[in-house]
């Protein structure tokens, strides 16, 4: 069976307006309709570097004992723990290529290389 859903814990924690620290939590995957409904925010319209916070706010489903998280959760979080949630973003979403643009060095033709087939010197 798939899994869809992975725990984690953050460095430092999310405190929350009664004082208490969030630091155990769950997070989905992605899905492609996350990443559309972001596109569409109005507040990431206004300013793309917001994007993260509302997709981040998506995608995490517990925090502590918050089971809906939103943006604002997100924007309160310490810097450390926002980019620990980005990373694990990353590491749960990628889909494994890491793609480079390269250039032949004999012709110059351009083509696209996935590194991951790239076989060990």
């Amino acid at each position: 069976m798939l899994q869809t859903e992975f725990e984690f814990t953050l460095p430092f924690g999310y405190v929350d307006d009664a004082g208490t620290l969030h630091r155990e939590g769950t997070m989905r995957l992605a899905t492609a309709r996350d990443e559309v409904e972001v596109a569409g925010d109005p507040r990431v319209r206004a300013n793309e570097a917001y994007a993260p916070v509302v997709l981040l706010s998506r995608v995490v489903t517990r925090l502590g004992s918050i089971t809906s998280v939103g943006p604002t959760a997100i924007e309160r979080l310490y810097a450390a723990d926002f980019g620990y949630l980005q990373e694990l973003f990353v590491r749960l979403n990628d889909a494994g290529e890491q793609l480079v643009e390269t250039e032949c060095p004999a012709c110059g033709t351009r083509f696209p290389l996935d590194l991951n087939q790239v076989p060990a010197a």
